[in-house]
């Protein structure tokens, strides 16, 4: 625009020294920051966050707020219970949620997993600092969203039971079959219908296209199954506040003055943009 007039030019500082370790962490809305609220805080509870990092999945669990104005306690028994079943049927780790002898389990954490989003071409971490523009590359973008598998579970559980109610329970291997008994009604004779039916070799291409779907399904199959079987890995998470955090945000600045020297021309570049 020409009434946009240009005020400063801002050097550059780009560093990598904390690749491949930015990453891109997207939220649902939140009303407050992401951190402890103050009435678990002062029970003790932490934010803990862990990662499964051969399928770079990430799970970030957050204490719930225990005010009664805000939170279900006898909700929270039921799917505390089912939270408990569903992590010992996947092989979680419930060491850290042991609770006293007699103690009924509770849901006393929202657990957040990321979703891995596929980057479209180079992310940068931009700051402005004392008139410069530092960068750092990032290497992964998650979107993390609570999960549901405790419903789930709840409500298959549910379903079992209300089933288990109308239907009776399962026969028992070791009793013999009930007798069927049969209506002393006469039945109609059916009336037989001659069908003719013929078989025919699919083609080669919907043959192959059919194999290959197979095998797709197959693949899916075992990435669901070889992510179940990781085991997660604990990591310590740190918020803005901490001391930690400053330190990590302070190793965004590069220090270094040296300039960088460009080696690829403007064609290049150019070449390297899709849909040019």
């Amino acid at each position: 625009m020409d009434d946009d007039e240009l005020i400063s030019v801002l050097p550059i500082h780009y560093s990598n020294s904390l690749s491949p370790n930015v990453h891109i962490h997207q939220f649902p809305l939140l009303s407050r920051p992401l951190q402890t609220p103050p009435a678990a805080a002062v029970s003790g509870k932490r934010i803990r966050a862990r990662i499964k990092p051969i399928t770079r999945r990430l799970e970030i669990h957050v204490p719930v707020d225990p005010r009664p104005e805000v939170w279900n306690g006898e909700r929270s028994k039921e799917l505390g219970a089912a939270r408990q079943e569903d992590d010992r049927e996947k092989n979680q780790d419930v060491g850290k949620m042991k609770q006293m002898e007699g103690e009924e389990p509770r849901l006393i954490e929202v657990r957040m997993r990321s979703e891995l989003i596929p980057q479209e071409g180079a992310y940068m971490l931009g700051v402005v600092r004392n008139g410069q523009l530092h960068l750092q590359p990032i290497s992964e973008t998650h979107q993390f969203r609570p999960t549901l598998d405790v419903l789930g579970y709840h409500v298959s559980k549910e379903s079992t039971f209300e089933r288990i109610l109308t239907d009776g329970p399962p026969p028992d291997p070791d009793e013999p079959p009930p007798i069927q008994t049969t209506s002393k009604k006469e039945k109609k004779p059916l009336e037989v219908k001659e069908v003719q039916v013929s078989a025919r070799k699919a083609a080669d291409d919907k043959g192959n296209l059919q194999g290959g779907l197979s095998a797709v399904r197959r693949e899916m199959l075992l990435a669901i199954r070889a992510e179940e079987d990781e085991v997660w890995e604990d990591l310590d998470f740190c918020d803005g506040e901490t001391a930690e955090g400053h330190e990590v945000f302070e190793a965004v600045f590069s220090q270094n003055e040296e300039d960088l020297e460009c080696k690829s021309d403007i064609t290049a570049f150019l070449k390297d943009i899709k849909g040019l």
